[in-house]
């Protein structure tokens, strides 16, 4: 045995033979025990808050209709030959919607925005098949995706998102 393998052997050992001896309980046991007991590991028996999704004022990310081969096209999401070619009538040369406005991050159509421009539950069940309970994780992840692959993994954008569904 070499010189190296002595001086970790003894010290893996010791640390056996030191460590308190506790009772095996199964992961099972310990779900069973913490949904009883009402604990998460929010810490100290507080509740873990799922994050509730909020539109965040001058991003954009979602404005940018053609984000690449990552994302699904338009035939892949739409059934409506309609939609496909009003998604498809929406994308700027630069792969933007026309309807954004880049120096102000708004949208010059809003209130009147095509009903695959709403981040809502009713949507995300017609177009993605998420079921309305699932709504506000799927929408806070999808726009995390969104957000990373526009803006970027560090931006500004993706640290905004963040703090305001957690707040």
């Amino acid at each position: 045995m070499s010189r190296a393998m002595l001086a970790v052997v003894p010290y893996s050992f010791a640390a056996v033979k030191t460590a308190p001896e506790q009772p095996h309980r199964s992961q099972d046991s310990i779900k069973t025990q913490k949904k009883a007991s009402g604990s998460s590991t929010a810490g100290f028996g507080a509740k873990k808050r799922e994050p509730l999704w909020q539109c965040v004022k001058n991003c954009g990310a979602c404005c940018k209709l053609d984000k690449g081969p990552a994302f699904p096209s338009p035939e892949e999401i739409f059934d409506d030959p309609s939609d496909i070619q009003l998604y498809k009538s929406l994308v700027g040369m630069d792969g933007w919607c026309i309807h954004f406005e880049k120096s102000t991050r708004t949208c010059s159509i809003y209130a009147d925005r095509p009903y695959f421009c709403r981040v809502e539950p009713d949507v995300f069940e017609t177009l993605y098949g998420i079921d309305k309970k699932k709504f506000n994780k799927e929408a806070c992840s999808s726009c995390i995706d969104t957000i990373k692959a526009v803006y970027g993994s560090q931006s500004e954008e993706l640290d905004k998102f963040k703090n305001a569904i957690r707040s």
